[in-house]
């Protein structure tokens, strides 16, 4: 059948621009397929093919490509070879790799659906295809993602429900395109602070993760909808704490020290950190305690600030406060706090 209908398309000339084979039982692509260099679009959804046939690299026009409920155990090589196609469906099949060089040729490629298969990872590669704005790799089994996949600077859409994900890499925060982020049923326990750098970010849902509390300005995302349903978030529940006393090490006070001095602009110190790369990138990561307003490096006491979430946000029905993460300096700062600020009770 799948046969006559490409002698049909062939006979009609090089200009057939759709193949629908669609749910014909095709164990392989048929390689007369390659008589059809004009051709923009082929269906191949609900087969049962396993493979695909080196001819499909003469479809050089191809701007859509269905290989969807196949029995696909790979991302084909011969994909890198389908310069002009613009959407790939692979969903539903058993795919648990990507064959070498399979993105190499993708570099006009705006869509890539992987949902439904078996993925514990991703290449490194998929950081090549820069013109992606939508990304699904729902279903699988990722452990992790790729910090590649942070410097795809078109990608507007990306959807990682159902998985196996522990954290999201901070750089996350390079995705400044960014508009839907889809995190359902991980195991998630901490965002990281770049997410709130994503401005143009309005739908998160983060619902079935092990999250207890939100980032600093994680209220400031311009979010339209955002779901955090079945996440054991900090509620704001009285407890007692002992105080205990504040011990630093000496890098601790000496980094101090040297950060509070270089925020006041101490002439000496600036011009000598200069030629001491390694300091510089210790204090690189200097926080600012929101108390007595000065920095500190590893010592630091953990607590949590309820906020109401903003108006335009669509929520989950539970949410009622949103627990942000608020990091002080020492104890004589806790002591020092405003009332809507909680020491988070060590369990």
């Amino acid at each position: 059948m799948a046969e006559k209908l490409l002698l049909r398309a062939i006979k009609g000339g090089k200009n057939t621009h759709i193949i629908t084979l669609s749910g014909k039982k095709i164990i392989k692509i048929p390689s007369t397929l390659e008589k059809l260099p004009d051709l923009k679009t082929l269906y191949l959804q609900n087969n049962l093919i396993s493979k695909v046939c080196p001819e499909i690299s003469a479809l050089t026009q191809l701007t859509i490509l269905n290989l969807g409920n196949n029995l696909l155990e790979e991302v084909p090589e011969e994909m890198k070879y389908l310069t002009s196609l613009k959407k790939l469906h692979l969903f539903g099949n058993r795919i648990c790799r990507f064959a070498s060089g399979a993105c190499d040729g993708l570099q006009n490629l705006i869509l890539l659906n992987l949902n439904d298969n078996h993925l514990t990872w991703l290449p490194q590669d998929v950081g090549r295809l820069k013109s992606l704005t939508h990304l699904s790799v729902n279903c699988n089994e990722l452990a992790s993602i790729p910090i590649e996949l942070c410097f795809l600077k078109d990608l507007c859409e990306l959807q990682l429900n159902y998985n196996q994900l522990t954290c999201i890499p901070e750089e996350i925060k390079f995705l400044k395109k960014l508009q839907k982020f889809l995190l359902v049923r991980n195991y998630i326990e901490v965002l990281p602070e770049g997410i709130c750098n994503l401005k143009k970010l309005s739908i998160l849902d983060i619902a079935g993760n092990n999250i207890q509390i939100f980032p600093p300005r994680f209220h400031n995302l311009k979010l339209t909808e955002f779901y955090c349903e079945e996440n054991p978030l900090f509620l704001k529940q009285p407890t007692v704490a002992l105080q205990q006393e504040d011990i630093w090490s000496l890098q601790e006070i000496t980094s101090r020290y040297v950060m509070n001095q270089l925020a006041g602009k101490h002439p000496f110190l600036t011009r000598a950190i200069e030629h001491y790369p390694e300091v510089r990138n210790l204090i690189s990561q200097a926080k600012k305690c929101p108390i007595c307003g000065k920095f500190f490096l590893s010592i630091w006491l953990e607590c949590v600030r309820f906020v109401p979430p903003p108006k335009k946000w669509k929520i989950s029905r539970n949410l009622q406060l949103v627990p942000l993460q608020v990091l002080i300096c020492s104890y004589k700062c806790f002591n020092r706090r405003d009332p809507d600020l909680f020491g988070i009770a060590q369990v």
